[in-house]
């Protein structure tokens, strides 16, 4: 019962540290060995962080050694993104579509312009998970006939088209859609890609998760990460909405056992909300998603892995688009005052409500002893109730 803010630092620094131990524990040799990935990372620096504009920065990713990339877009369509644009974006759902863009969509198109002068053919595969469909265990495909999108255009477009139609649901797990782009990576040849994931949530840890343990769909992000990079993908994760983000923090720096450093994470409401010029606030996001490409590119080619693959992929196959023709009729949204939907935590879509908030919301205790603010509500959260 209760639990104030210096209770709820103490328990997400504790889950930090386990998770922290339990990096070390899977891979002994991640901070005392792992000599050659030390050599990659000094060998291959970042790009400088002096630019004020998207061309500057594009300029210096090809000065840097880039020399062409492909893009694969995954998109989040999981439940809480209707609530997590509190804040950060005037109380709407973060995928709502109207005359300015929303975060996904100008997360996009942001990467989008500063990639394409690199990408060889404009062809997109985009992807969405995390909706009533694929939930943590699969993806589907923006086009019904499994096509590419023709640059970041038609992929914002398409984009529009497809959110009327999805029911968001949950949870969420980013190892589906990373396991789609090593997919497509063999499919290539080994070509270069870059994998921008664009979401609103970190990935979902249940009740039944004991302490120092990984969720399930924590373990399998992991091992998709780690498995990537036996492949020539960058992946990028860019975080949307009001977070909190804490624990996507630790995934980028304390991911064990890659061949190398393969996981960019930024927050791309923390840098939106600066007060600069956009211009700036658009030039300081790209660089800080694509700063580690060069990097990373560089690494593909000393480890051998550009221009064939090695290793096998999972071989995933994707779900069709939701929708066939852009002029098709919403699907209605699946009544959600069932009494199973009722009872079933809206944080993790896994756990049983137990725990009460004082404004009157309940979650499931995991979720619960980790929020700061009410998933539903945002009011600040100083007091817990456990239900018996």
């Amino acid at each position: 019962m209760g639990g104030g803010s210096s209770r709820e630092a103490a328990s997400l620094a504790g889950h930090k540290r386990s998770f922290y131990s339990l990096c070390q524990s899977w891979n002994p040799g991640y901070l005392g060995g792992g000599k050659r990935r030390r050599r990659l990372e000094r060998r291959y620096s970042k790009i400088a962080d002096n630019y004020r504009t998207m061309e500057q920065v594009t300029e210096a990713l090809a000065q840097a050694g880039l020399e062409s990339s492909n893009l694969i877009i995954g998109i989040d369509f999981t439940k809480s993104n209707e609530w997590t644009g509190k804040y950060s974006f005037d109380h709407s759902s973060l995928h709502q579509i109207g005359n300015i863009q929303n975060p996904y969509e100008r997360a996009i198109s942001i990467i989008g312009r500063t990639l394409s002068q690199f990408d060889e053919d404009n062809q997109i595969p985009c992807f969405g998970f995390g909706d009533a469909t694929t939930h943590d265990q699969d993806v589907f495909s923006f086009y019904h006939d499994f096509r590419a999108c023709n640059g970041f255009s038609e992929a914002v477009s398409r984009y529009r088209e497809i959110v009327p139609h999805l029911q968001l649901s949950g949870p969420t797990s980013f190892a589906p859609v990373i396991e789609m782009a090593t997919t497509i990576v063999e499919q290539s040849g080994g070509k270069y890609h870059v994998l921008l994931i664009v979401a609103d949530g970190q990935v979902t840890r249940s009740i039944n998760t004991e302490y120092g343990q990984l969720s399930s769909q924590e373990k399998k992000t992991i091992d998709a990460i780690v498995n990537a990079s036996k492949f020539p993908l960058s992946i990028i994760l860019v975080g949307v909405g009001d977070g909190p983000w804490g624990m996507m923090k630790e995934f980028d720096d304390n991911i064990p056992a890659r061949a190398f450093d393969n996981f960019q994470f930024v927050n791309f409401t923390e840098i939106m909300s600066k007060d600069v010029p956009n211009t700036r606030k658009e030039t300081e996001f790209a660089l800080s998603a694509l700063m580690e490409i060069p990097s990373q590119y560089k690494a593909t080619l000393e480890l051998g892995i550009l221009g064939h693959c090695t290793e096998k992929s999972p071989k995933r196959v994707s779900l069709p688009s939701p929708i066939r023709t852009p002029g098709a009729k919403p699907i209605p949204a699946s009544p959600t005052n069932s009494s199973c939907d009722d009872q079933v935590c809206s944080v993790c879509f896994t756990n049983s409500k137990n725990v009460a908030f004082g404004c009157g919301h309940q979650t499931c205790y995991e979720c619960g002893m980790i929020l700061q603010f009410c998933p539903l509500c945002r009011s600040p959260i100083h007091t817990r109730l456990k239900l018996y």
